[in-house]
Formats: C-alpha cells, sequence, structure tokens
C-alpha cells in the first residue's frame, strides 16, 4: 500500500511539473514565447516551419557524362539518379527491392520475366513513357561497353502493347532484378534519343523526380523539381551540385553555410562533424569491402597454412579504430553485411602465436620475405603499412610496394603480384556480383579474381546460387560458400568501409544510399 501511494505522489509530482513546464513556456497572450516563430498575415504567430527553395550539396568530383548508359561512376550517378528511374529500385533502408517504373512483373518461367509499366509516367518534356521506351533502353544498355556488365544477362526484349514488356534471359539468373534497379540501367525517351543523341547527352531528359537545368563543368549542376513526377514532386524546389575536390574544403563548406550536405567525410574530420551542434553526420555501412588478396598461383600462397597466418595475423580492428577514425567494421567475407546473400562464418581471430605455429607446420618456421602492392591512395598505403608491421611480428617481412592506379591494375590482373589491397563495392547489392567476379575460376585476373582461385567446389556453388530462383536454395548456397572460403583463405577481408555524409542539423529527410547514389526527392532544408 504504501509503494502505491509512493507511485501516486511520483506521478502527481510529474505532472505538476509538466504543467508548469507548459505555463512557463507561454507568453501572457497564451502563444508560444519562441520569437523565431513566422508571424501570419493577420498578426497571430505561425508555428508552420518554413523550408528553403534550394538545396546545395558537395561532392569531391565532377558529373563523368549525363547519359546514364555511360557516366558509371558513383559522382556521376550521384546527379543522374536524381533525373532518370529504373523498372525497379532499392530502398536504400531497407535494402528491400520495389517497383518503381514497373508497377509489377510475372515470372512465366525462370529466363521469362513480363513487366508491366505504370501508365501516365511522363517524361520531362511532357511525353508518355511507354513500353517502346523500355526496350528501347535495355537494348541500349546492353550495346554500351561501359554499362553492359551489368544487362548481359538479358537474351531479348520485346513489347506487348504499350505497357507491357517481356524479357527473355539467356539462362536463368536470380539477381536479374536487382540489375535492373541499378542505375546504369535508366529507362530513357527513344524519341529524344534517336532524334539527336549528342541534343540528349548535353541535355538529359529523364522521368525521374528532378529536371536538368545547367552543367558547368568543374563546378556544379542545377536541377529543378519536376511536378509531374509520377509519386508526386518533391520536397525541395531546385537541387544544386557543387565540385569540391577536398575533402577538407567540403567539410569547411558545410561549417560556414555554404552547402547544406557534404558526401565523403574523411576520417580526419568525423569527430569534427559529430561535436558541432549545427551539423549532422551520417553514417552507413557501406557496400565496400577492402581486403589482401593472395595469388595462390605463387608460392608460398599456394599453402593454406601460410594463408590462415596471415589471416589471423591481421589485427582488423586496431586498422579500424587508428587509421580509419573508428569508421567501418571488421571484415569476415569477402562481401558486407548489407549485401543480399551475406552469411557471417565467424570473425577471425587476432593471434599471432596461432599465425607462427601455422607458418612452422607449412614448413615456413623462420618466415619469408613478400611484398604487398597497393595503389597510389593514402589511406590504403597506411592499411598496407601497418599490415606489414602485423605480419613481420609473425616472421613475414613485405614489401609494401606502391603503384600508380592503371599499371597496378594491369599488373595484379596478370597476376605479378605477391599480395595485392584491393577494395570491392557490390553495387547490385546481390552476392553473386562479388562472388562470380572475384572467386569463380572463369574470372581469373582483370575480370576480378586476382587470387586466381581454382577451386571447383566453389564454381559449383557460385553456379548454384545464380542460376536458381528459390531464395532458400540461394541462401544455403552463399552460407556454405562462405564457410569454404573462410577454410580456403586466398582473400583477407580486412574491413568493411563506413559510407559517410554531413549536413547541416537543418536538413530533413536525407537517408544514406549504401552504394552512395544518395536518392534527395524527399529531402528538404529548414530556413
Amino acid at each position: 500500500m504504501k509503494r502505491q501511494l509512493k507511485k501516486l505522489a511520483l506521478f502527481a509530482m510529474i505532472v505538476a511539473m509538466l504543467v508548469m513546464i507548459v505555463a512557463c513556456s507561454q507568453n501572457a497572450d497564451n502563444t508560444p514565447a519562441n520569437n523565431d516563430e513566422q508571424q501570419s498575415d493577420n498578426g497571430q504567430q505561425n508555428t508552420e516551419k518554413q523550408y528553403k527553395d534550394t538545396l546545395v550539396w558537395a561532392q569531391g568530383a565532377d558529373i563523368t557524362s549525363l547519359d546514364p548508359h555511360q557516366g558509371k561512376e558513383t559522382t556521376a550517378v550521384q546527379v543522374t539518379d536524381q533525373i532518370f528511374d529504373t523498372l525497379t529500385v532499392v530502398n536504400a533502408k531497407t535494402g528491400e527491392l520495389e517497383p518503381q517504373i514497373a508497377e509489377s512483373w510475372d515470372q512465366p518461367n525462370d529466363t521469362t520475366y513480363v513487366f508491366h509499366i505504370r501508365k501516365g509516367i511522363k517524361f520531362h518534356d511532357g511525353s508518355e513513357l511507354t513500353a517502346d521506351d523500355v526496350k528501347f533502353s535495355l537494348d541500349r544498355a546492353i550495346a554500351s561497353a561501359a554499362v553492359s556488365y551489368i544487362v548481359d544477362f538479358i537474351d531479348t526484349v520485346t513489347v506487348i502493347d504499350n505497357y507491357t514488356v517481356e524479357v527473355k534471359l539467356d539462362a536463368p539468373y536470380a539477381p536479374a532484378l536487382r540489375n535492373l534497379s541499378v542505375p546504369f540501367s535508366a529507362i530513357i525517351p527513344k524519341a529524344i534519343v534517336e532524334k539527336d543523341v549528342d541534343a540528349f547527352i548535353k541535355n538529359p531528359i529523364g522521368s525521374g523526380p528532378y529536371k536538368f537545368v545547367e552543367w558547368k563543368q568543374g563546378d556544379s549542376a542545377t536541377l529543378e523539381a519536376f511536378n509531374d513526377y509520377y509519386a508526386g514532386a518533391p520536397a525541395t524546389n531546385k537541387l544544386v551540385m557543387k565540385v569540391i575536390p577536398e575533402a577538407a574544403q567540403r567539410t569547411i563548406a558545410l561549417e560556414t553555410g555554404e552547402i547544406d550536405l557534404a558526401y565523403d567525410i574523411i576520417p580526419n574530420d568525423l569527430a569534427k562533424i559529430r561535436n558541432n551542434p549545427d551539423l549532422t553526420l551520417f553514417e552507413a555501412p557501406s557496400l565496400t569491402c577492402y581486403y589482401i588478396s593472395m595469388n595462390t598461383n605463387k608460392k608460398p600462397f599456394d599453402n593454406e597454412k601460410v594463408r590462415e597466418a596471415i589471416n589471423i595475423a591481421i589485427d582488423r580492428d586496431l586498422i579500424i579504430d587508428t587509421i580509419a577514425s573508428g569508421s567501418g567494421e571488421a571484415a569476415d567475407a569477402i562481401i558486407a553485411p548489407a549485401v543480399y546473400g551475406y552469411f557471417s562464418p565467424g570473425k577471425y581471430e587476432y593471434n599471432p602465436e596461432k599465425a607462427k605455429q601455422l607458418l612452422a607446420e607449412a614448413g615456413y618456421a623462420n618466415g619469408f620475405e613478400t611484398s604487398i602492392w597497393v595503389n597510389d591512395n593514402q589511406i590504403r598505403i597506411e592499411v598496407c603499412q601497418a599490415i606489414q608491421a602485423m605480419l613481420q611480428e609473425v616472421g613475414i617481412k613485405a614489401k609494401v610496394e606502391v603503384l600508380e592506379f592503371g599499371k597496378f591494375i594491369a599488373d595484379s590482373s596478370a597476376g605479378k603480384h605477391d599480395m595485392g589491397y584491393f577494395g570491392w563495392v557490390t553495387s547490385t547489392t546481390d552476392a553473386d556480383y562479388t562472388y562470380y567476379s572475384l572467386e569463380h575460376s572463369s574470372q581469373k585476373g582483370a575480370a576480378g579474381n586476382r587470387s586466381f582461385l581454382n577451386d571447383p567446389e566453389v564454381d559449383k556453388l557460385i553456379e548454384k546460387a545464380r542460376t536458381s530462383t528459390d531464395e532458400s536454395v540461394r541462401l544455403k548456397a552463399y552460407e556454405d560458400l562462405s564457410i569454404l572460403l573462410k577454410e580456403i583463405n586466398n582473400n583477407a577481408p580486412i574491413y568493411y568501409s563506413t559510407i559517410t555524409a554531413g549536413a547541416s542539423a537543418k536538413v530533413e529527410g536525407f537517408v544514406m544510399d549504401p552504394i552512395g547514389y544518395h536518392k534527395l526527392t524527399n529531402v528538404k532544408v529548414a530556413k
């Protein structure tokens, strides 16, 4: 009984305090005391929040091409993804596949999709988007040397009627719908492109939430809201992209209010933004894994015990805490947790003593000399130098060799490296994109498999996962594959990077995209 009375007394006290707080926050006219509130025409205060007409964001490099079937670099897509739409789309929040231009679809068999196009979708010139535009766009993407790998699973595209398209595959391909969500497979207006492709590239016309206005190369790009967008007008009337190559300068522009959003914050600036009450730091797990690839065609990397020793000699957490300033996650597989098909085979233990034992069992009790190749990127070089020091502790003398990016790619593709430090982003969000490229024996060298792994069981699991349309079969295959690859240890996954952006605290509705293709349709900035 006493306990109940105490609870009632406490409740009454809380209510009284709340009443007092509310009373104190009101002025004599019983209106909010905040002088920053807007006044309406009749003299009464209007508490509705006001928003800016323009949102300004900065990125580190300029657009490479406004043609979505050519400009596949992230800095291009960050702009063109506001202008164009695709048949399907991946929800950046949930990672789930959703309809976009295609309202729905059927799959009558393993190699056929029938897409039902939304009626009434308009391009920015006012013309209606139809099945002819879809066929034209997919055929054009297939023919593009820049982006064909995203859609080359397609055999034929056939128009059934104005709002129905049949897509036949050359073989069953489970990630087909996710590949069609990649911005490189954007739907463009057939009539306009056929009439004057050069004019289209300079003044792109899509069906997305924003219309193209202007591109000042090396400086900025301006977009304007498309009020007839099928999903409703976007939240902000105008978008301006500014090119600011220096990451530190992007942070300064954010601090001074010159921009509202800044992409790709460097580790050194993360704390600066976190500790600024006027700014917001956005961080999200990316789809990128950084890893050491060991050339299994060369000794001693043909020995599984050596490869395992290298994996457990690396202190991944220390690398993240120091070089990456805590921005990232220790990797246990070659694909990131946000990727469809990810399965954790268990974290790599950091165990230098066990690494020494494994080296001794493999016949390298006194260690050996080798090299780690890395391209000329400062953060990547620092990671390799840290790994170099860790390997030294177990008797492996690894020289860090820094190569210009083009030579790094060419020579590692030719298999001239011992070990190489690479980064790989799973752009389709589906595990096949990475596992097939990096682990399948048919993809050795330039295609991605720079460990030159040739394992029949690995190939079998990859092929099973990519050709099955049963999700449970695919996921089980990827689970088995993940476990097997950790036993093989041809690669040493180091860490999953964190994708970052800084924003004014007044920015609302911004959602990080794990690939970096941030959609700004629902973003607005309070005045």
